[in-house]
């Protein structure tokens, strides 16, 4: 079935939308009380942005929002000028948006290529000779070749966000979400996460990340966005962020330092 680019309500927006992963005047409410007001921001391919804020301020519920997990009561999402607001997740997915969640998402029982495999397998416009050539590629590129027949029940926590991105990535997504991928893990494996967003900008992925670990999120992304009370407090350079004297007062503090 063909997905119209722009319905009725969005028209207005034709001449202004820009490409890549567009969110424009989200609005959600929990029992009337206002969880989102007006929330705009956007991503394009090859940059990494991060959704930042104090407990409360609604970046999950507007990163879900994005993800398809949940509705928003108004405002548009548009990939590459496309609605895609009302579109669940699978529909996204195919659309070009890959999603990581915060716990493991990877198939227990199966093997690392086996994992891999089951992704590839769904892409139709591959042929089975196609698959593997792009499965050898990404057990290469995410340095997993050696962990081929291991059963991912086996894997320590840094080798299974590899395998987890290698996976997203075998769907050959243009944006990927990564929802608390620093949550509890180590200095080391926070340079490997870091290193493996490095390498989906450099294929040209748009990174979309939220994450309670500010100081090292911010030492990832390009640009942020700081929510504050359901709206976009301010936007820019990590630096900026950091320089921005209402974030000092409302989230970072004022000793902070990147």
């Amino acid at each position: 079935m063909t997905i119209a680019p722009y319905p009725p309500h969005s028209r207005k927006h034709l001449s202004s939308v820009p490409r890549g992963l567009v969110v424009e005047h989200l609005s959600k409410s929990y029992k009337k009380r206002p969880v989102l007001r007006d929330v705009s921001l956007s991503v394009e391919r090859g940059e990494a942005v991060a959704i930042l804020g104090p407990n409360g301020a609604g970046k999950t519920t507007c990163f879900y929002i994005i993800t398809g997990l949940i509705q928003p009561d108004g405002g548009d999402i548009l990939l590459d000028g496309q609605e895609i607001t009302t579109l669940p997740m699978y529909r996204r997915a195919r659309l070009g948006i890959g999603y990581l969640p915060q716990e493991a998402s990877i198939f227990r029982g199966l093997s690392v290529e086996d994992n891999l495999r089951s992704i590839l397998q769904t892409q139709r416009d591959l042929n089975s000779e196609d698959q593997e050539a792009l499965l050898e590629d990404l057990l290469i590129e995410f340095s997993v070749s050696h962990l081929r027949r291991t059963p991912a029940i086996a894997l320590s926590g840094g080798e299974r966000r590899r395998v987890e991105i290698a996976r997203a990535l075998a769907s050959r997504p243009h944006f990927v979400l990564l929802d608390e991928p620093l949550a509890g893990i180590d200095p080391i494996a926070v340079g490997d996460i870091r290193a493996l967003i490095g390498q989906l900008k450099t294929r040209n992925i748009g990174v979309l990340i939220t994450d309670h670990n500010v100081r090292d999120t911010l030492g990832i992304v390009d640009r942020a966005y700081v929510l504050h009370d359901g709206m976009v407090m301010t936007e820019g350079l990590p630096e900026e962020i950091v320089d921005n004297e209402d974030v000092r007062r409302v989230y970072l503090g004022e000793g902070f330092s990147l």
